[in-house]
């Protein structure tokens, strides 16, 4: 099985080709953030560890971790981003682990891994990838996609992220069917790693 990330900021598509491309049998979909915040309900470490680093104030009435109010705490300088990083990306390394697992055991072919910050944290295991591929599309193009979702708010978000070396870049500002060719192209180029 193939294990391939798909990384880039907001309004590079991310989404929309790994929806098209996991209509090909054989191909599944994890959307990596579900994943993060299934690492942080009320119960686990992870959450106890968020708690106690940033208050009880970053949760809801529900008991639950208020995600906007742990991002303006956690993005409010430097240390606590590198902390909040520290907390939930080896949880979400661990998590990615089990999910492949249990995607190899159901025998699938292709795991597409969506992740905005998945090319660029320190803290995320990229051993477990065969590869990352990093779509780059215009930032006009990326406004004009956001707006027409109606995630205006997500305007700017990731904009100034930079890709390792290690990952293969794909030009993300065609049409979604070319970049849904380019990615499938990357995914037939990348070699896997794990026996079925």
């Amino acid at each position: 099985m193939k294990v391939i990330g798909l990384a880039g900021p907001a309004g590079s598509g991310k989404s929309a080709v790994a929806k098209e491309i996991a209509r090909q049998a054989g191909v599944t979909w994890l959307d990596l953030d579900r994943l993060a915040w299934s690492t942080y309900e009320p119960g686990t470490p992870t959450f106890t560890s968020l708690v106690v680093r940033f208050g009880t104030d970053i949760l809801g009435p529900d008991g639950r971790i208020d995600r906007p109010e742990l991002a303006r705490r956690a993005f409010s300088n430097p240390e606590a981003k590198r902390d909040l990083d520290r907390i939930v990306h080896p949880a979400v390394s661990e998590a990615l682990a089990r999910a492949i697992e249990e995607e190899q055991r159901l025998g699938r072919d292709v795991l597409l891994v969506e992740g905005a910050l998945l090319a660029t944290s320190p803290d995320v295991d990229r051993s477990l990838f065969d590869a990352i591929l990093w779509l780059d599309a215009p930032r006009e193009t990326r406004e004009a996609r956001l707006r027409g979702e109606g995630r205006a708010h997500h305007v700017g978000r990731n904009a100034r992220m930079t890709p390792p070396r290690s990952v293969v870049r794909i030009d993300a500002g065609a049409p979604l069917e070319v970049v849904v060719e380019r990615v499938r192209e990357a995914v037939r180029s990348a070699g896997a790693t794990r026996a079925r």
